[in-house]
């Protein structure tokens, strides 16, 4: 601004140089890798410097896809170089969406797309509850085995669970891929996969040919009663 009375001009140089929100949607839209510095936390995440003038948020939740971050410090440093992938631009109101964890893939989904009920994992005892116990099977991947899928050789009640630590062999006995829950059991041998359905019984050989001289006009006595225990067998 111009003060005449005082013959004082103020000057900003920030006004003179460009916008660098301006036209940012079109530099690095959604989908794109960026690099950044970390310039400071907040309870809910980390503000990453893209571009000069230019700060992006890493939300806790988009930290990682197996832990569950309670403050963005327990993974970034201040200062710390590091590579995000753009989620959301709003040019408009100066926000910049970042995401860390997908750049990795998401565990979970791997853990499904290679696990079937029935399978045997190896999984270390993480929480007991008084229903059950939570057992890690990969990093930040667990499952829940009820207390009622406990082995019939640990005694009943709480002091019947395994301990915390304590690493053992579970059946898969349920996948839940979209709440990401996994049930687990101890008692591995109770397990039984579905069965088929029973086929219904072949007719014999006599029965066929029972059959065969039907369709061709021939009918003794023996012949009529193998056809009726034919039709006795499909009908039940």
């Amino acid at each position: 601004g111009v003060d005449s009375e005082q013959r004082r001009i103020s000057l900003s140089l920030r006004q003179a140089l460009p916008d660098p929100w301006e036209g940012l949607s079109e530099r690095m839209g959604p989908g794109t890798v960026v690099k950044g510095r970390v310039r400071h936390f907040t309870d809910f995440g980390a503000f990453v410097e893209v571009e000069e003038g230019v700060d992006g948020l890493i939300h806790v939740s988009n930290l990682s896809w197996t832990r569950n971050v309670k403050h963005p410090s327990e993974m970034l440093r201040k200062g710390q170089e590091v590579e995000a992938v753009v989620l959301n631009v709003d040019t408009e109101n100066r926000r910049l969406s970042l995401g860390l964890k997908q750049l990795q893939p998401d565990a979970w989904e791997s853990f499904f797309a290679k696990t079937h009920v029935g399978d045997i994992v190896h999984a270390k005892v993480t929480r007991r509850t008084s229903f059950g116990v939570f057992a890690e099977i990969e990093e930040g991947i667990e499952g829940l085995c009820h207390i009622s899928e406990v082995t019939h050789s640990r005694s009943g009640g709480d002091e019947g669970l395994p301990k915390v630590g304590e690493e053992l062999d579970f059946r898969v006995i349920r996948l839940n891929p979209e709440e990401k829950k996994i049930s687990l059991s101890l008692r591995i041998e109770d397990w039984k996969a579905p069965q088929e359905k029973e086929k219904a019984p072949e007719s014999t050989g006599l029965s066929r040919m029972a059959e065969a001289f039907s369709s061709a006009g021939i009918t003794t006595p023996a012949m009529a009663r193998a056809s009726a225990a034919a039709e006795r067998n499909h009908s039940r």
